[in-house]
């Protein structure tokens, strides 16, 4: 799941590491899969081809039988290897555009460092450095590239130009729509448009989540929150953390409702425009 995160016109949008930016300069709020994650999907990965390589194995023996040369075993042996470990990884991340059981099983999927699809040539190339990375260094190698990347990429990612991207996200959180009756006033002249969205949805799960809270954690996490937002935020109104968040939350949705809004009022004015034929001609 992407989530697109629109400022309203004439805003400064502040960067994240984590965010892809389109053509139409929209940013697209994307999540990495951690190591851990990709190291759970890598081992259920490997046991497929495992499982898929000791068949071949039982069919080659079986269609043999005792009889066989011990070259040609050998040599259907190492096709057997080349099929379980390349070919089938391969094949399965191409055909499902990025998945496999292992990504299935975690939430994830291999995405170009652009964000689209990938192809047979990135799936191949990461399938052949996985045989180095993954079954000839039981996966060390892999483990501190992934360390040593922003990313958690392994060395096929670093080569092919992808990274694997964590599509299970939590639903979306519903932020007060309410502005406090204190910060009524200061609600219509606030500026909020710089803070950036990672940063607005941790205010709201934390908003959402505070009944369930003591007091003292309560007004711990509304403080942490409230200064790292203060620096997105002009000006800065005489309340306490919990008055300021709530406040900043229900700016920033009424305004992206507004902005919603009037993006899909000149869209309805241009319609007619848009689906029209130009100088009269009549419909055919």
């Amino acid at each position: 799941m992407i989530v697109m995160s629109m400022q309203p016109a004439g805003s400064a949008h502040v960067a994240d590491e984590n965010e892809l930016i389109t053509g139409e300069a929209v940013a697209l709020d994307v999540r990495p899969a951690s190591m851990l994650l990709r190291a759970a999907g890598t081992l259920i990965d490997v046991l497929l081809s495992v499982l898929v390589f000791l068949g071949l194995n039982l069919l080659i023996s079986s269609l043999l039988g005792g009889s066989g040369d011990g070259a040609i075993v050998q040599a259907l042996s190492v096709v057997a290897i080349v099929l379980s470990v390349v070919i089938l990884p391969m094949v399965v991340e191409t055909a499902s555009h990025g998945r496999s059981l292992g990504k299935l099983a975690i939430g994830a999927r291999i995405v170009r460092d652009d964000g689209g699809g990938i192809t047979l040539r990135h799936a191949f190339v990461r399938a052949l450095m996985g045989v180095v990375e993954i079954y000839a260094t039981l996966g060390g190698l892999a483990a501190i590239v992934s360390l040593l990347s922003d990313r958690s990429k392994r060395l096929g990612d670093l080569l092919a130009g992808t990274y694997s991207q964590h599509e299970r996200v939590p639903p979306l959180l519903v932020a007060p729509a309410v502005v406090p009756p204190a910060l009524t006033g200061w609600a219509t002249t606030v500026d909020v448009a710089r803070m950036p969205d990672p940063l607005s949805r941790r205010i709201a799960q934390f908003l959402a989540q505070a009944p369930e809270l003591t007091p003292q954690t309560r007004a711990r996490l509304a403080a942490t929150l409230a200064a790292d937002a203060s620096p997105y935020v002009s000006p800065i109104p005489a309340v306490d953390a919990w008055t300021f968040l709530l406040g900043v939350a229900a700016v920033r949705r009424e305004r992206e409702y507004a902005a919603l809004m009037l993006e899909r009022t000149r869209l309805e004015r241009l319609e007619p425009a848009l689906r029209g034929l130009p100088h009269g001609f009549p419909e055919r």
